[in-house]
């Protein structure tokens, strides 16, 4: 569960990171009230649970209370990444000195925590990952430990990150724990002008399966603004969560979805979604998650992934036929099916021999295959 932006800062706030003054506002009248209160000058910003607001016009900065009226006029009822902008925040503008990029993350694979910083703030992590990679720290984090001051400041030495951002690294990894977050970001930690550190920009990730724990949650836990395919996919019983990527993934078992997902990033290629039909692949619920992931305009290919057991291969592959009756395939689909009945599940689907249906009979290989095509789409 994302938070919007303005959650995390205010949770920032009571963890005593430095944060910019700000106010969010529904209406774009509000926001000429809002930005007189905050001192006339403020900048505007889209509150929505997915990135690239900057690129789509979703961040500007008002030079006045008139302007940020204007300005919230705009955005408001934007489409960005098929999110409808319901809310926009007015914070202080920041006179920036230098920016910074801190998160705590799970590594799944790893099976713990790890911090990742670098002193190249303010773009995508992953654009400096991959030009250069040398300016991204990786430090792993025992969780019985902690970061205590001595972690934190090895973490800012690993990442070149100034001295003075060890308080608010000790301070993020506090929100994570004591929240119960799978993700906390900041991007950027700048310093201002006048040597204050200070998050401008904040993401946090919460887990669901704390929430019976976490009472502050309850409205959050209702909101009615999510990712409107995880809402549609919610509303077909769909074990479903949206990702940045642009191969879709169908697979039984929440251990089997994810190691696909780590497949498919090391050929290359990004998830777009985690999809569970978990023990059952009928014609109803492949033709649920078809139409779920084949609705996202990012995805250029798809990729079940199945292990027969209690449901054998060729029930699944039924299934996916019938499926196929019943929903358009408009890119290409690559299935593997291995376990109980897989070379009957496999026959099923080459008797049907769908121009779009490409089976590969391992899990490498099937990754591989989906990544070329989503390249290629």
């Amino acid at each position: 569960m994302d938070l919007y932006e303005h959650q995390a800062r205010e949770l920032f706030a009571d963890y005593g990171i430095p944060v910019p003054e700000a106010e969010v506002v529904e209406l774009a009248r509000e926001a000429r009230f809002a930005a007189e209160r905050l001192g006339g000058r403020v900048v505007v910003k889209a509150q929505v649970k997915t990135g690239g607001r900057g690129k789509a016009g979703g961040v500007k900065l008002a030079i006045d209370p008139a302007a940020a009226e204007l300005t919230a006029r705009q955005i408001l009822g934007m489409d960005i990444k098929g999110h409808t902008v319901r809310k926009v925040m007015l914070a202080q503008p920041v006179d920036i000195a230098a920016e910074f990029y801190v998160s705590y993350v799970l590594d799944r694979a790893a099976g713990t925590f790890v911090a990742i910083a670098s002193a190249e703030g303010g773009m995508e992590i992953e654009e400096v990952a991959a030009t250069r990679p040398e300016a991204v720290a990786r430090i792993p984090i025992d969780r019985e430990e902690g970061v205590t001051e001595a972690k934190a400041a090895e973490i800012a030495a690993a990442a070149k990150l100034p001295p003075d951002t060890v308080p608010v690294l000790q301070a993020l990894w506090q929100v994570l724990v004591r929240e119960d977050a799978l993700l906390v970001e900041v991007n950027p930690l700048v310093r201002t002008a006048n040597g204050l550190i200070v998050a401008l920009d904040g993401k946090v990730t919460l887990d669901d399966n704390a929430r019976f724990r976490q009472v502050r949650w309850g409205d959050t836990a209702e909101d009615p603004h999510t990712d409107p395919l995880e809402a549609t996919a919610a509303a077909k019983g769909l074990n479903y969560v949206k990702l940045d990527g642009e191969v879709g993934i169908i697979g039984n078992g929440a251990g089997l979805v994810m190691s696909t997902l780590d497949v498919v990033a090391g050929c290359g290629a990004r998830p777009a979604n985690f999809l569970d039909i978990g023990g059952g692949a009928s014609a109803q619920v492949m033709a649920d998650g078809l139409s779920v992931i084949l609705s996202d305009p990012d995805v250029k290919s798809v990729f079940v992934n199945v292990f027969g057991g209690i449901t054998a291969c060729d029930a699944v592959a039924e299934g996916i036929v019938q499926a196929l009756e019943s929903v358009r395939l408009t890119k290409p689909l690559v299935v593997r099916l291995d376990g109980n009945s897989a070379a009957r599940g496999r026959a099923i689907l080459t008797d049907r021999a769908h121009p779009l249906v490409d089976q590969v009979t391992t899990m490498d290989g099937a990754a591989r295959q989906a990544a070329v095509l989503a390249s290629a789409g």
